[in-house]
């Protein structure tokens, strides 16, 4: 059994080979490979439109669509979808599809990388998930929900050639892989930050603990949040970008009146998954009568070159790398130069900080519901492990620091750990 990790961002798959080591799958890359696949897809321009065309996934589809001129169709934090009932299909050149279409083009390369290299069959597969899928605009959790992305999520497992299909929560697969290394016994506060979630498990761990007839015994609670890594994107996006594109500007109606320039556009523009609806002809009807009405009609023409050039994976990536920069600074450039008119601004971490404080508040009430919902204080808890992107955020890690000590925190392998722990997890289901 194939061990799988689909994230909002980034991929991985791992399987754990007969001498009993794992191994992940690696995909070209640059120079180079990695083993993180990320998650999108590209659709060429250049495609043959009589059929229906098939999408380059993963770092390769990066590559193409850059060396495509940024043209073509360009998708990108599906995962978000899954809970969505709004998302039921996209018309990409003339041809429908589904959301468990795009997903399973994703899934689909995983799976024949890890039967090429890993020497599995590649017919069952165990797939990690958040403990709550993200639901809605507000990013909440809801349990109906959760089940309506996971039916999603197993059926596009299944049209991407996996018979059978398991699921585990990303935080259990990662307190596992976690385990390896310990020769004692521990009781462990496992956070996994993704580009969705924030997932969180309170487990007991160890030697002693490994050959139980029950692993998930050990397992004391769950719980996760729908803010994670794109939600911290999308607050540099709307204190950062979205006022150069018009956001808190005016428009003078066709009645004379001085009214704001709508704020709902720019809450499309602050999640990647929602930056290509724009694009609809409707909005962009909407787009261009806003520029002649506006007071300052060239701050909306470059939200409109924006949209209508899908710059939306550039922009992302000058925002992470804003949000990296922070990560080891005080202060950081951002600079998105693919505009006619350049965009730059200077963001300093305590801003960052500021503009999260709404986002690490539900994170931190999420942890201690977690930890009151196990009866234990976290005076009891032995070690914290942080894996994921946003973990190495200083904000985040000082939230951790505060509750339990920054002795007890750990973290490593942040983009893999999960794939690790669910190869380990899916040998054991044979």
């Amino acid at each position: 059994m194939i061990g799988l990790d689909f994230g909002t961002t980034n991929s991985a798959v791992g399987a754990v080979r007969s001498d009993g080591r794992c191994a992940l799958a690696a995909f070209p890359a640059g120079d180079g490979t990695t083993t993180t696949f990320r998650s999108v897809l590209h659709f060429p321009v250049e495609a043959d439109r009589r059929t229906r065309v098939a999408a380059i996934a993963g770092p390769s589809a990066i590559q193409s669509y850059i060396d495509e001129g940024c043209e073509g169709r360009f998708l990108q934090s599906l995962k978000s979808h899954l809970a969505s009932r709004l998302f039921t299909e996209a018309w990409i050149f003339g041809w429908k599809f589904t959301l468990e279409d795009l997903v399973a083009q994703i899934l689909a390369p995983l799976r024949r990388a890890a039967c090429q290299q890993l020497g599995v069959a590649g017919d069952r597969v165990l797939i990690g998930r958040p403990v709550h899928f993200v639901a809605g605009r507000e990013r909440r959790e809801d349990p109906e929900s959760d089940a309506h992305a996971e039916m999603r999520l197993r059926e596009a497992a299944r049209r991407a050639g996996f018979e059978h299909v398991e699921l585990e929560y990303e935080p259990v697969a990662a307190a596992f892989e976690y385990e390896r290394g310990l020769d004692h016994d521990e009781l462990v506060l496992i956070g996994d930050f993704g580009g969705g979630t924030s997932d969180f498990c309170l487990v007991r761990l160890g030697r002693s603990l490994r050959n139980a007839d029950d692993r998930r015994a050990s397992i004391l609670g769950v719980d996760g949040v729908g803010v994670a890594g794109d939600a911290f994107d999308g607050r540099i996006v709307r204190h950062v970008v979205a006022p150069r594109l018009g956001l808190g500007s005016t428009r003078r109606s066709a009645e004379g009146s001085e009214l704001p320039v709508p704020a709902w556009i720019y809450s499309r523009l602050e999640r990647w998954e929602d930056v290509s609806f724009l694009a609809a002809p409707k909005t962009m009807e909407t787009l261009r009568r806003l520029e002649r009405e506006a007071e300052e009609p060239t701050r909306i023409a470059s939200l409109i070159e924006l949209v209508e050039q899908d710059l939306g994976y550039l922009l992302y990536r000058a925002v992470e790398s804003a949000k990296c920069g922070l990560s080891d600074a005080e202060s950081t450039s951002f600079v998105f130069d693919h505009l006619r008119r350049r965009l730059r601004s200077e963001i300093r971490r305590e801003e960052l900080e500021g503009w999260l404080a709404p986002h690490l508040d539900r994170m931190a009430a999420c942890v201690d519901r977690l930890v009151d919902a196990c009866g234990v204080s976290a005076a009891e808890v032995d070690r914290v492990f942080l894996t994921g992107g946003s973990s190495r955020v200083p904000c985040v890690r000082r939230l951790f620091e505060t509750r339990f000590g920054a002795d007890k925190l750990r973290g490593g392998r942040e983009l893999t750990t999960v794939a690790r722990g669910l190869a380990l997890l899916a040998a054991e289901r044979r």
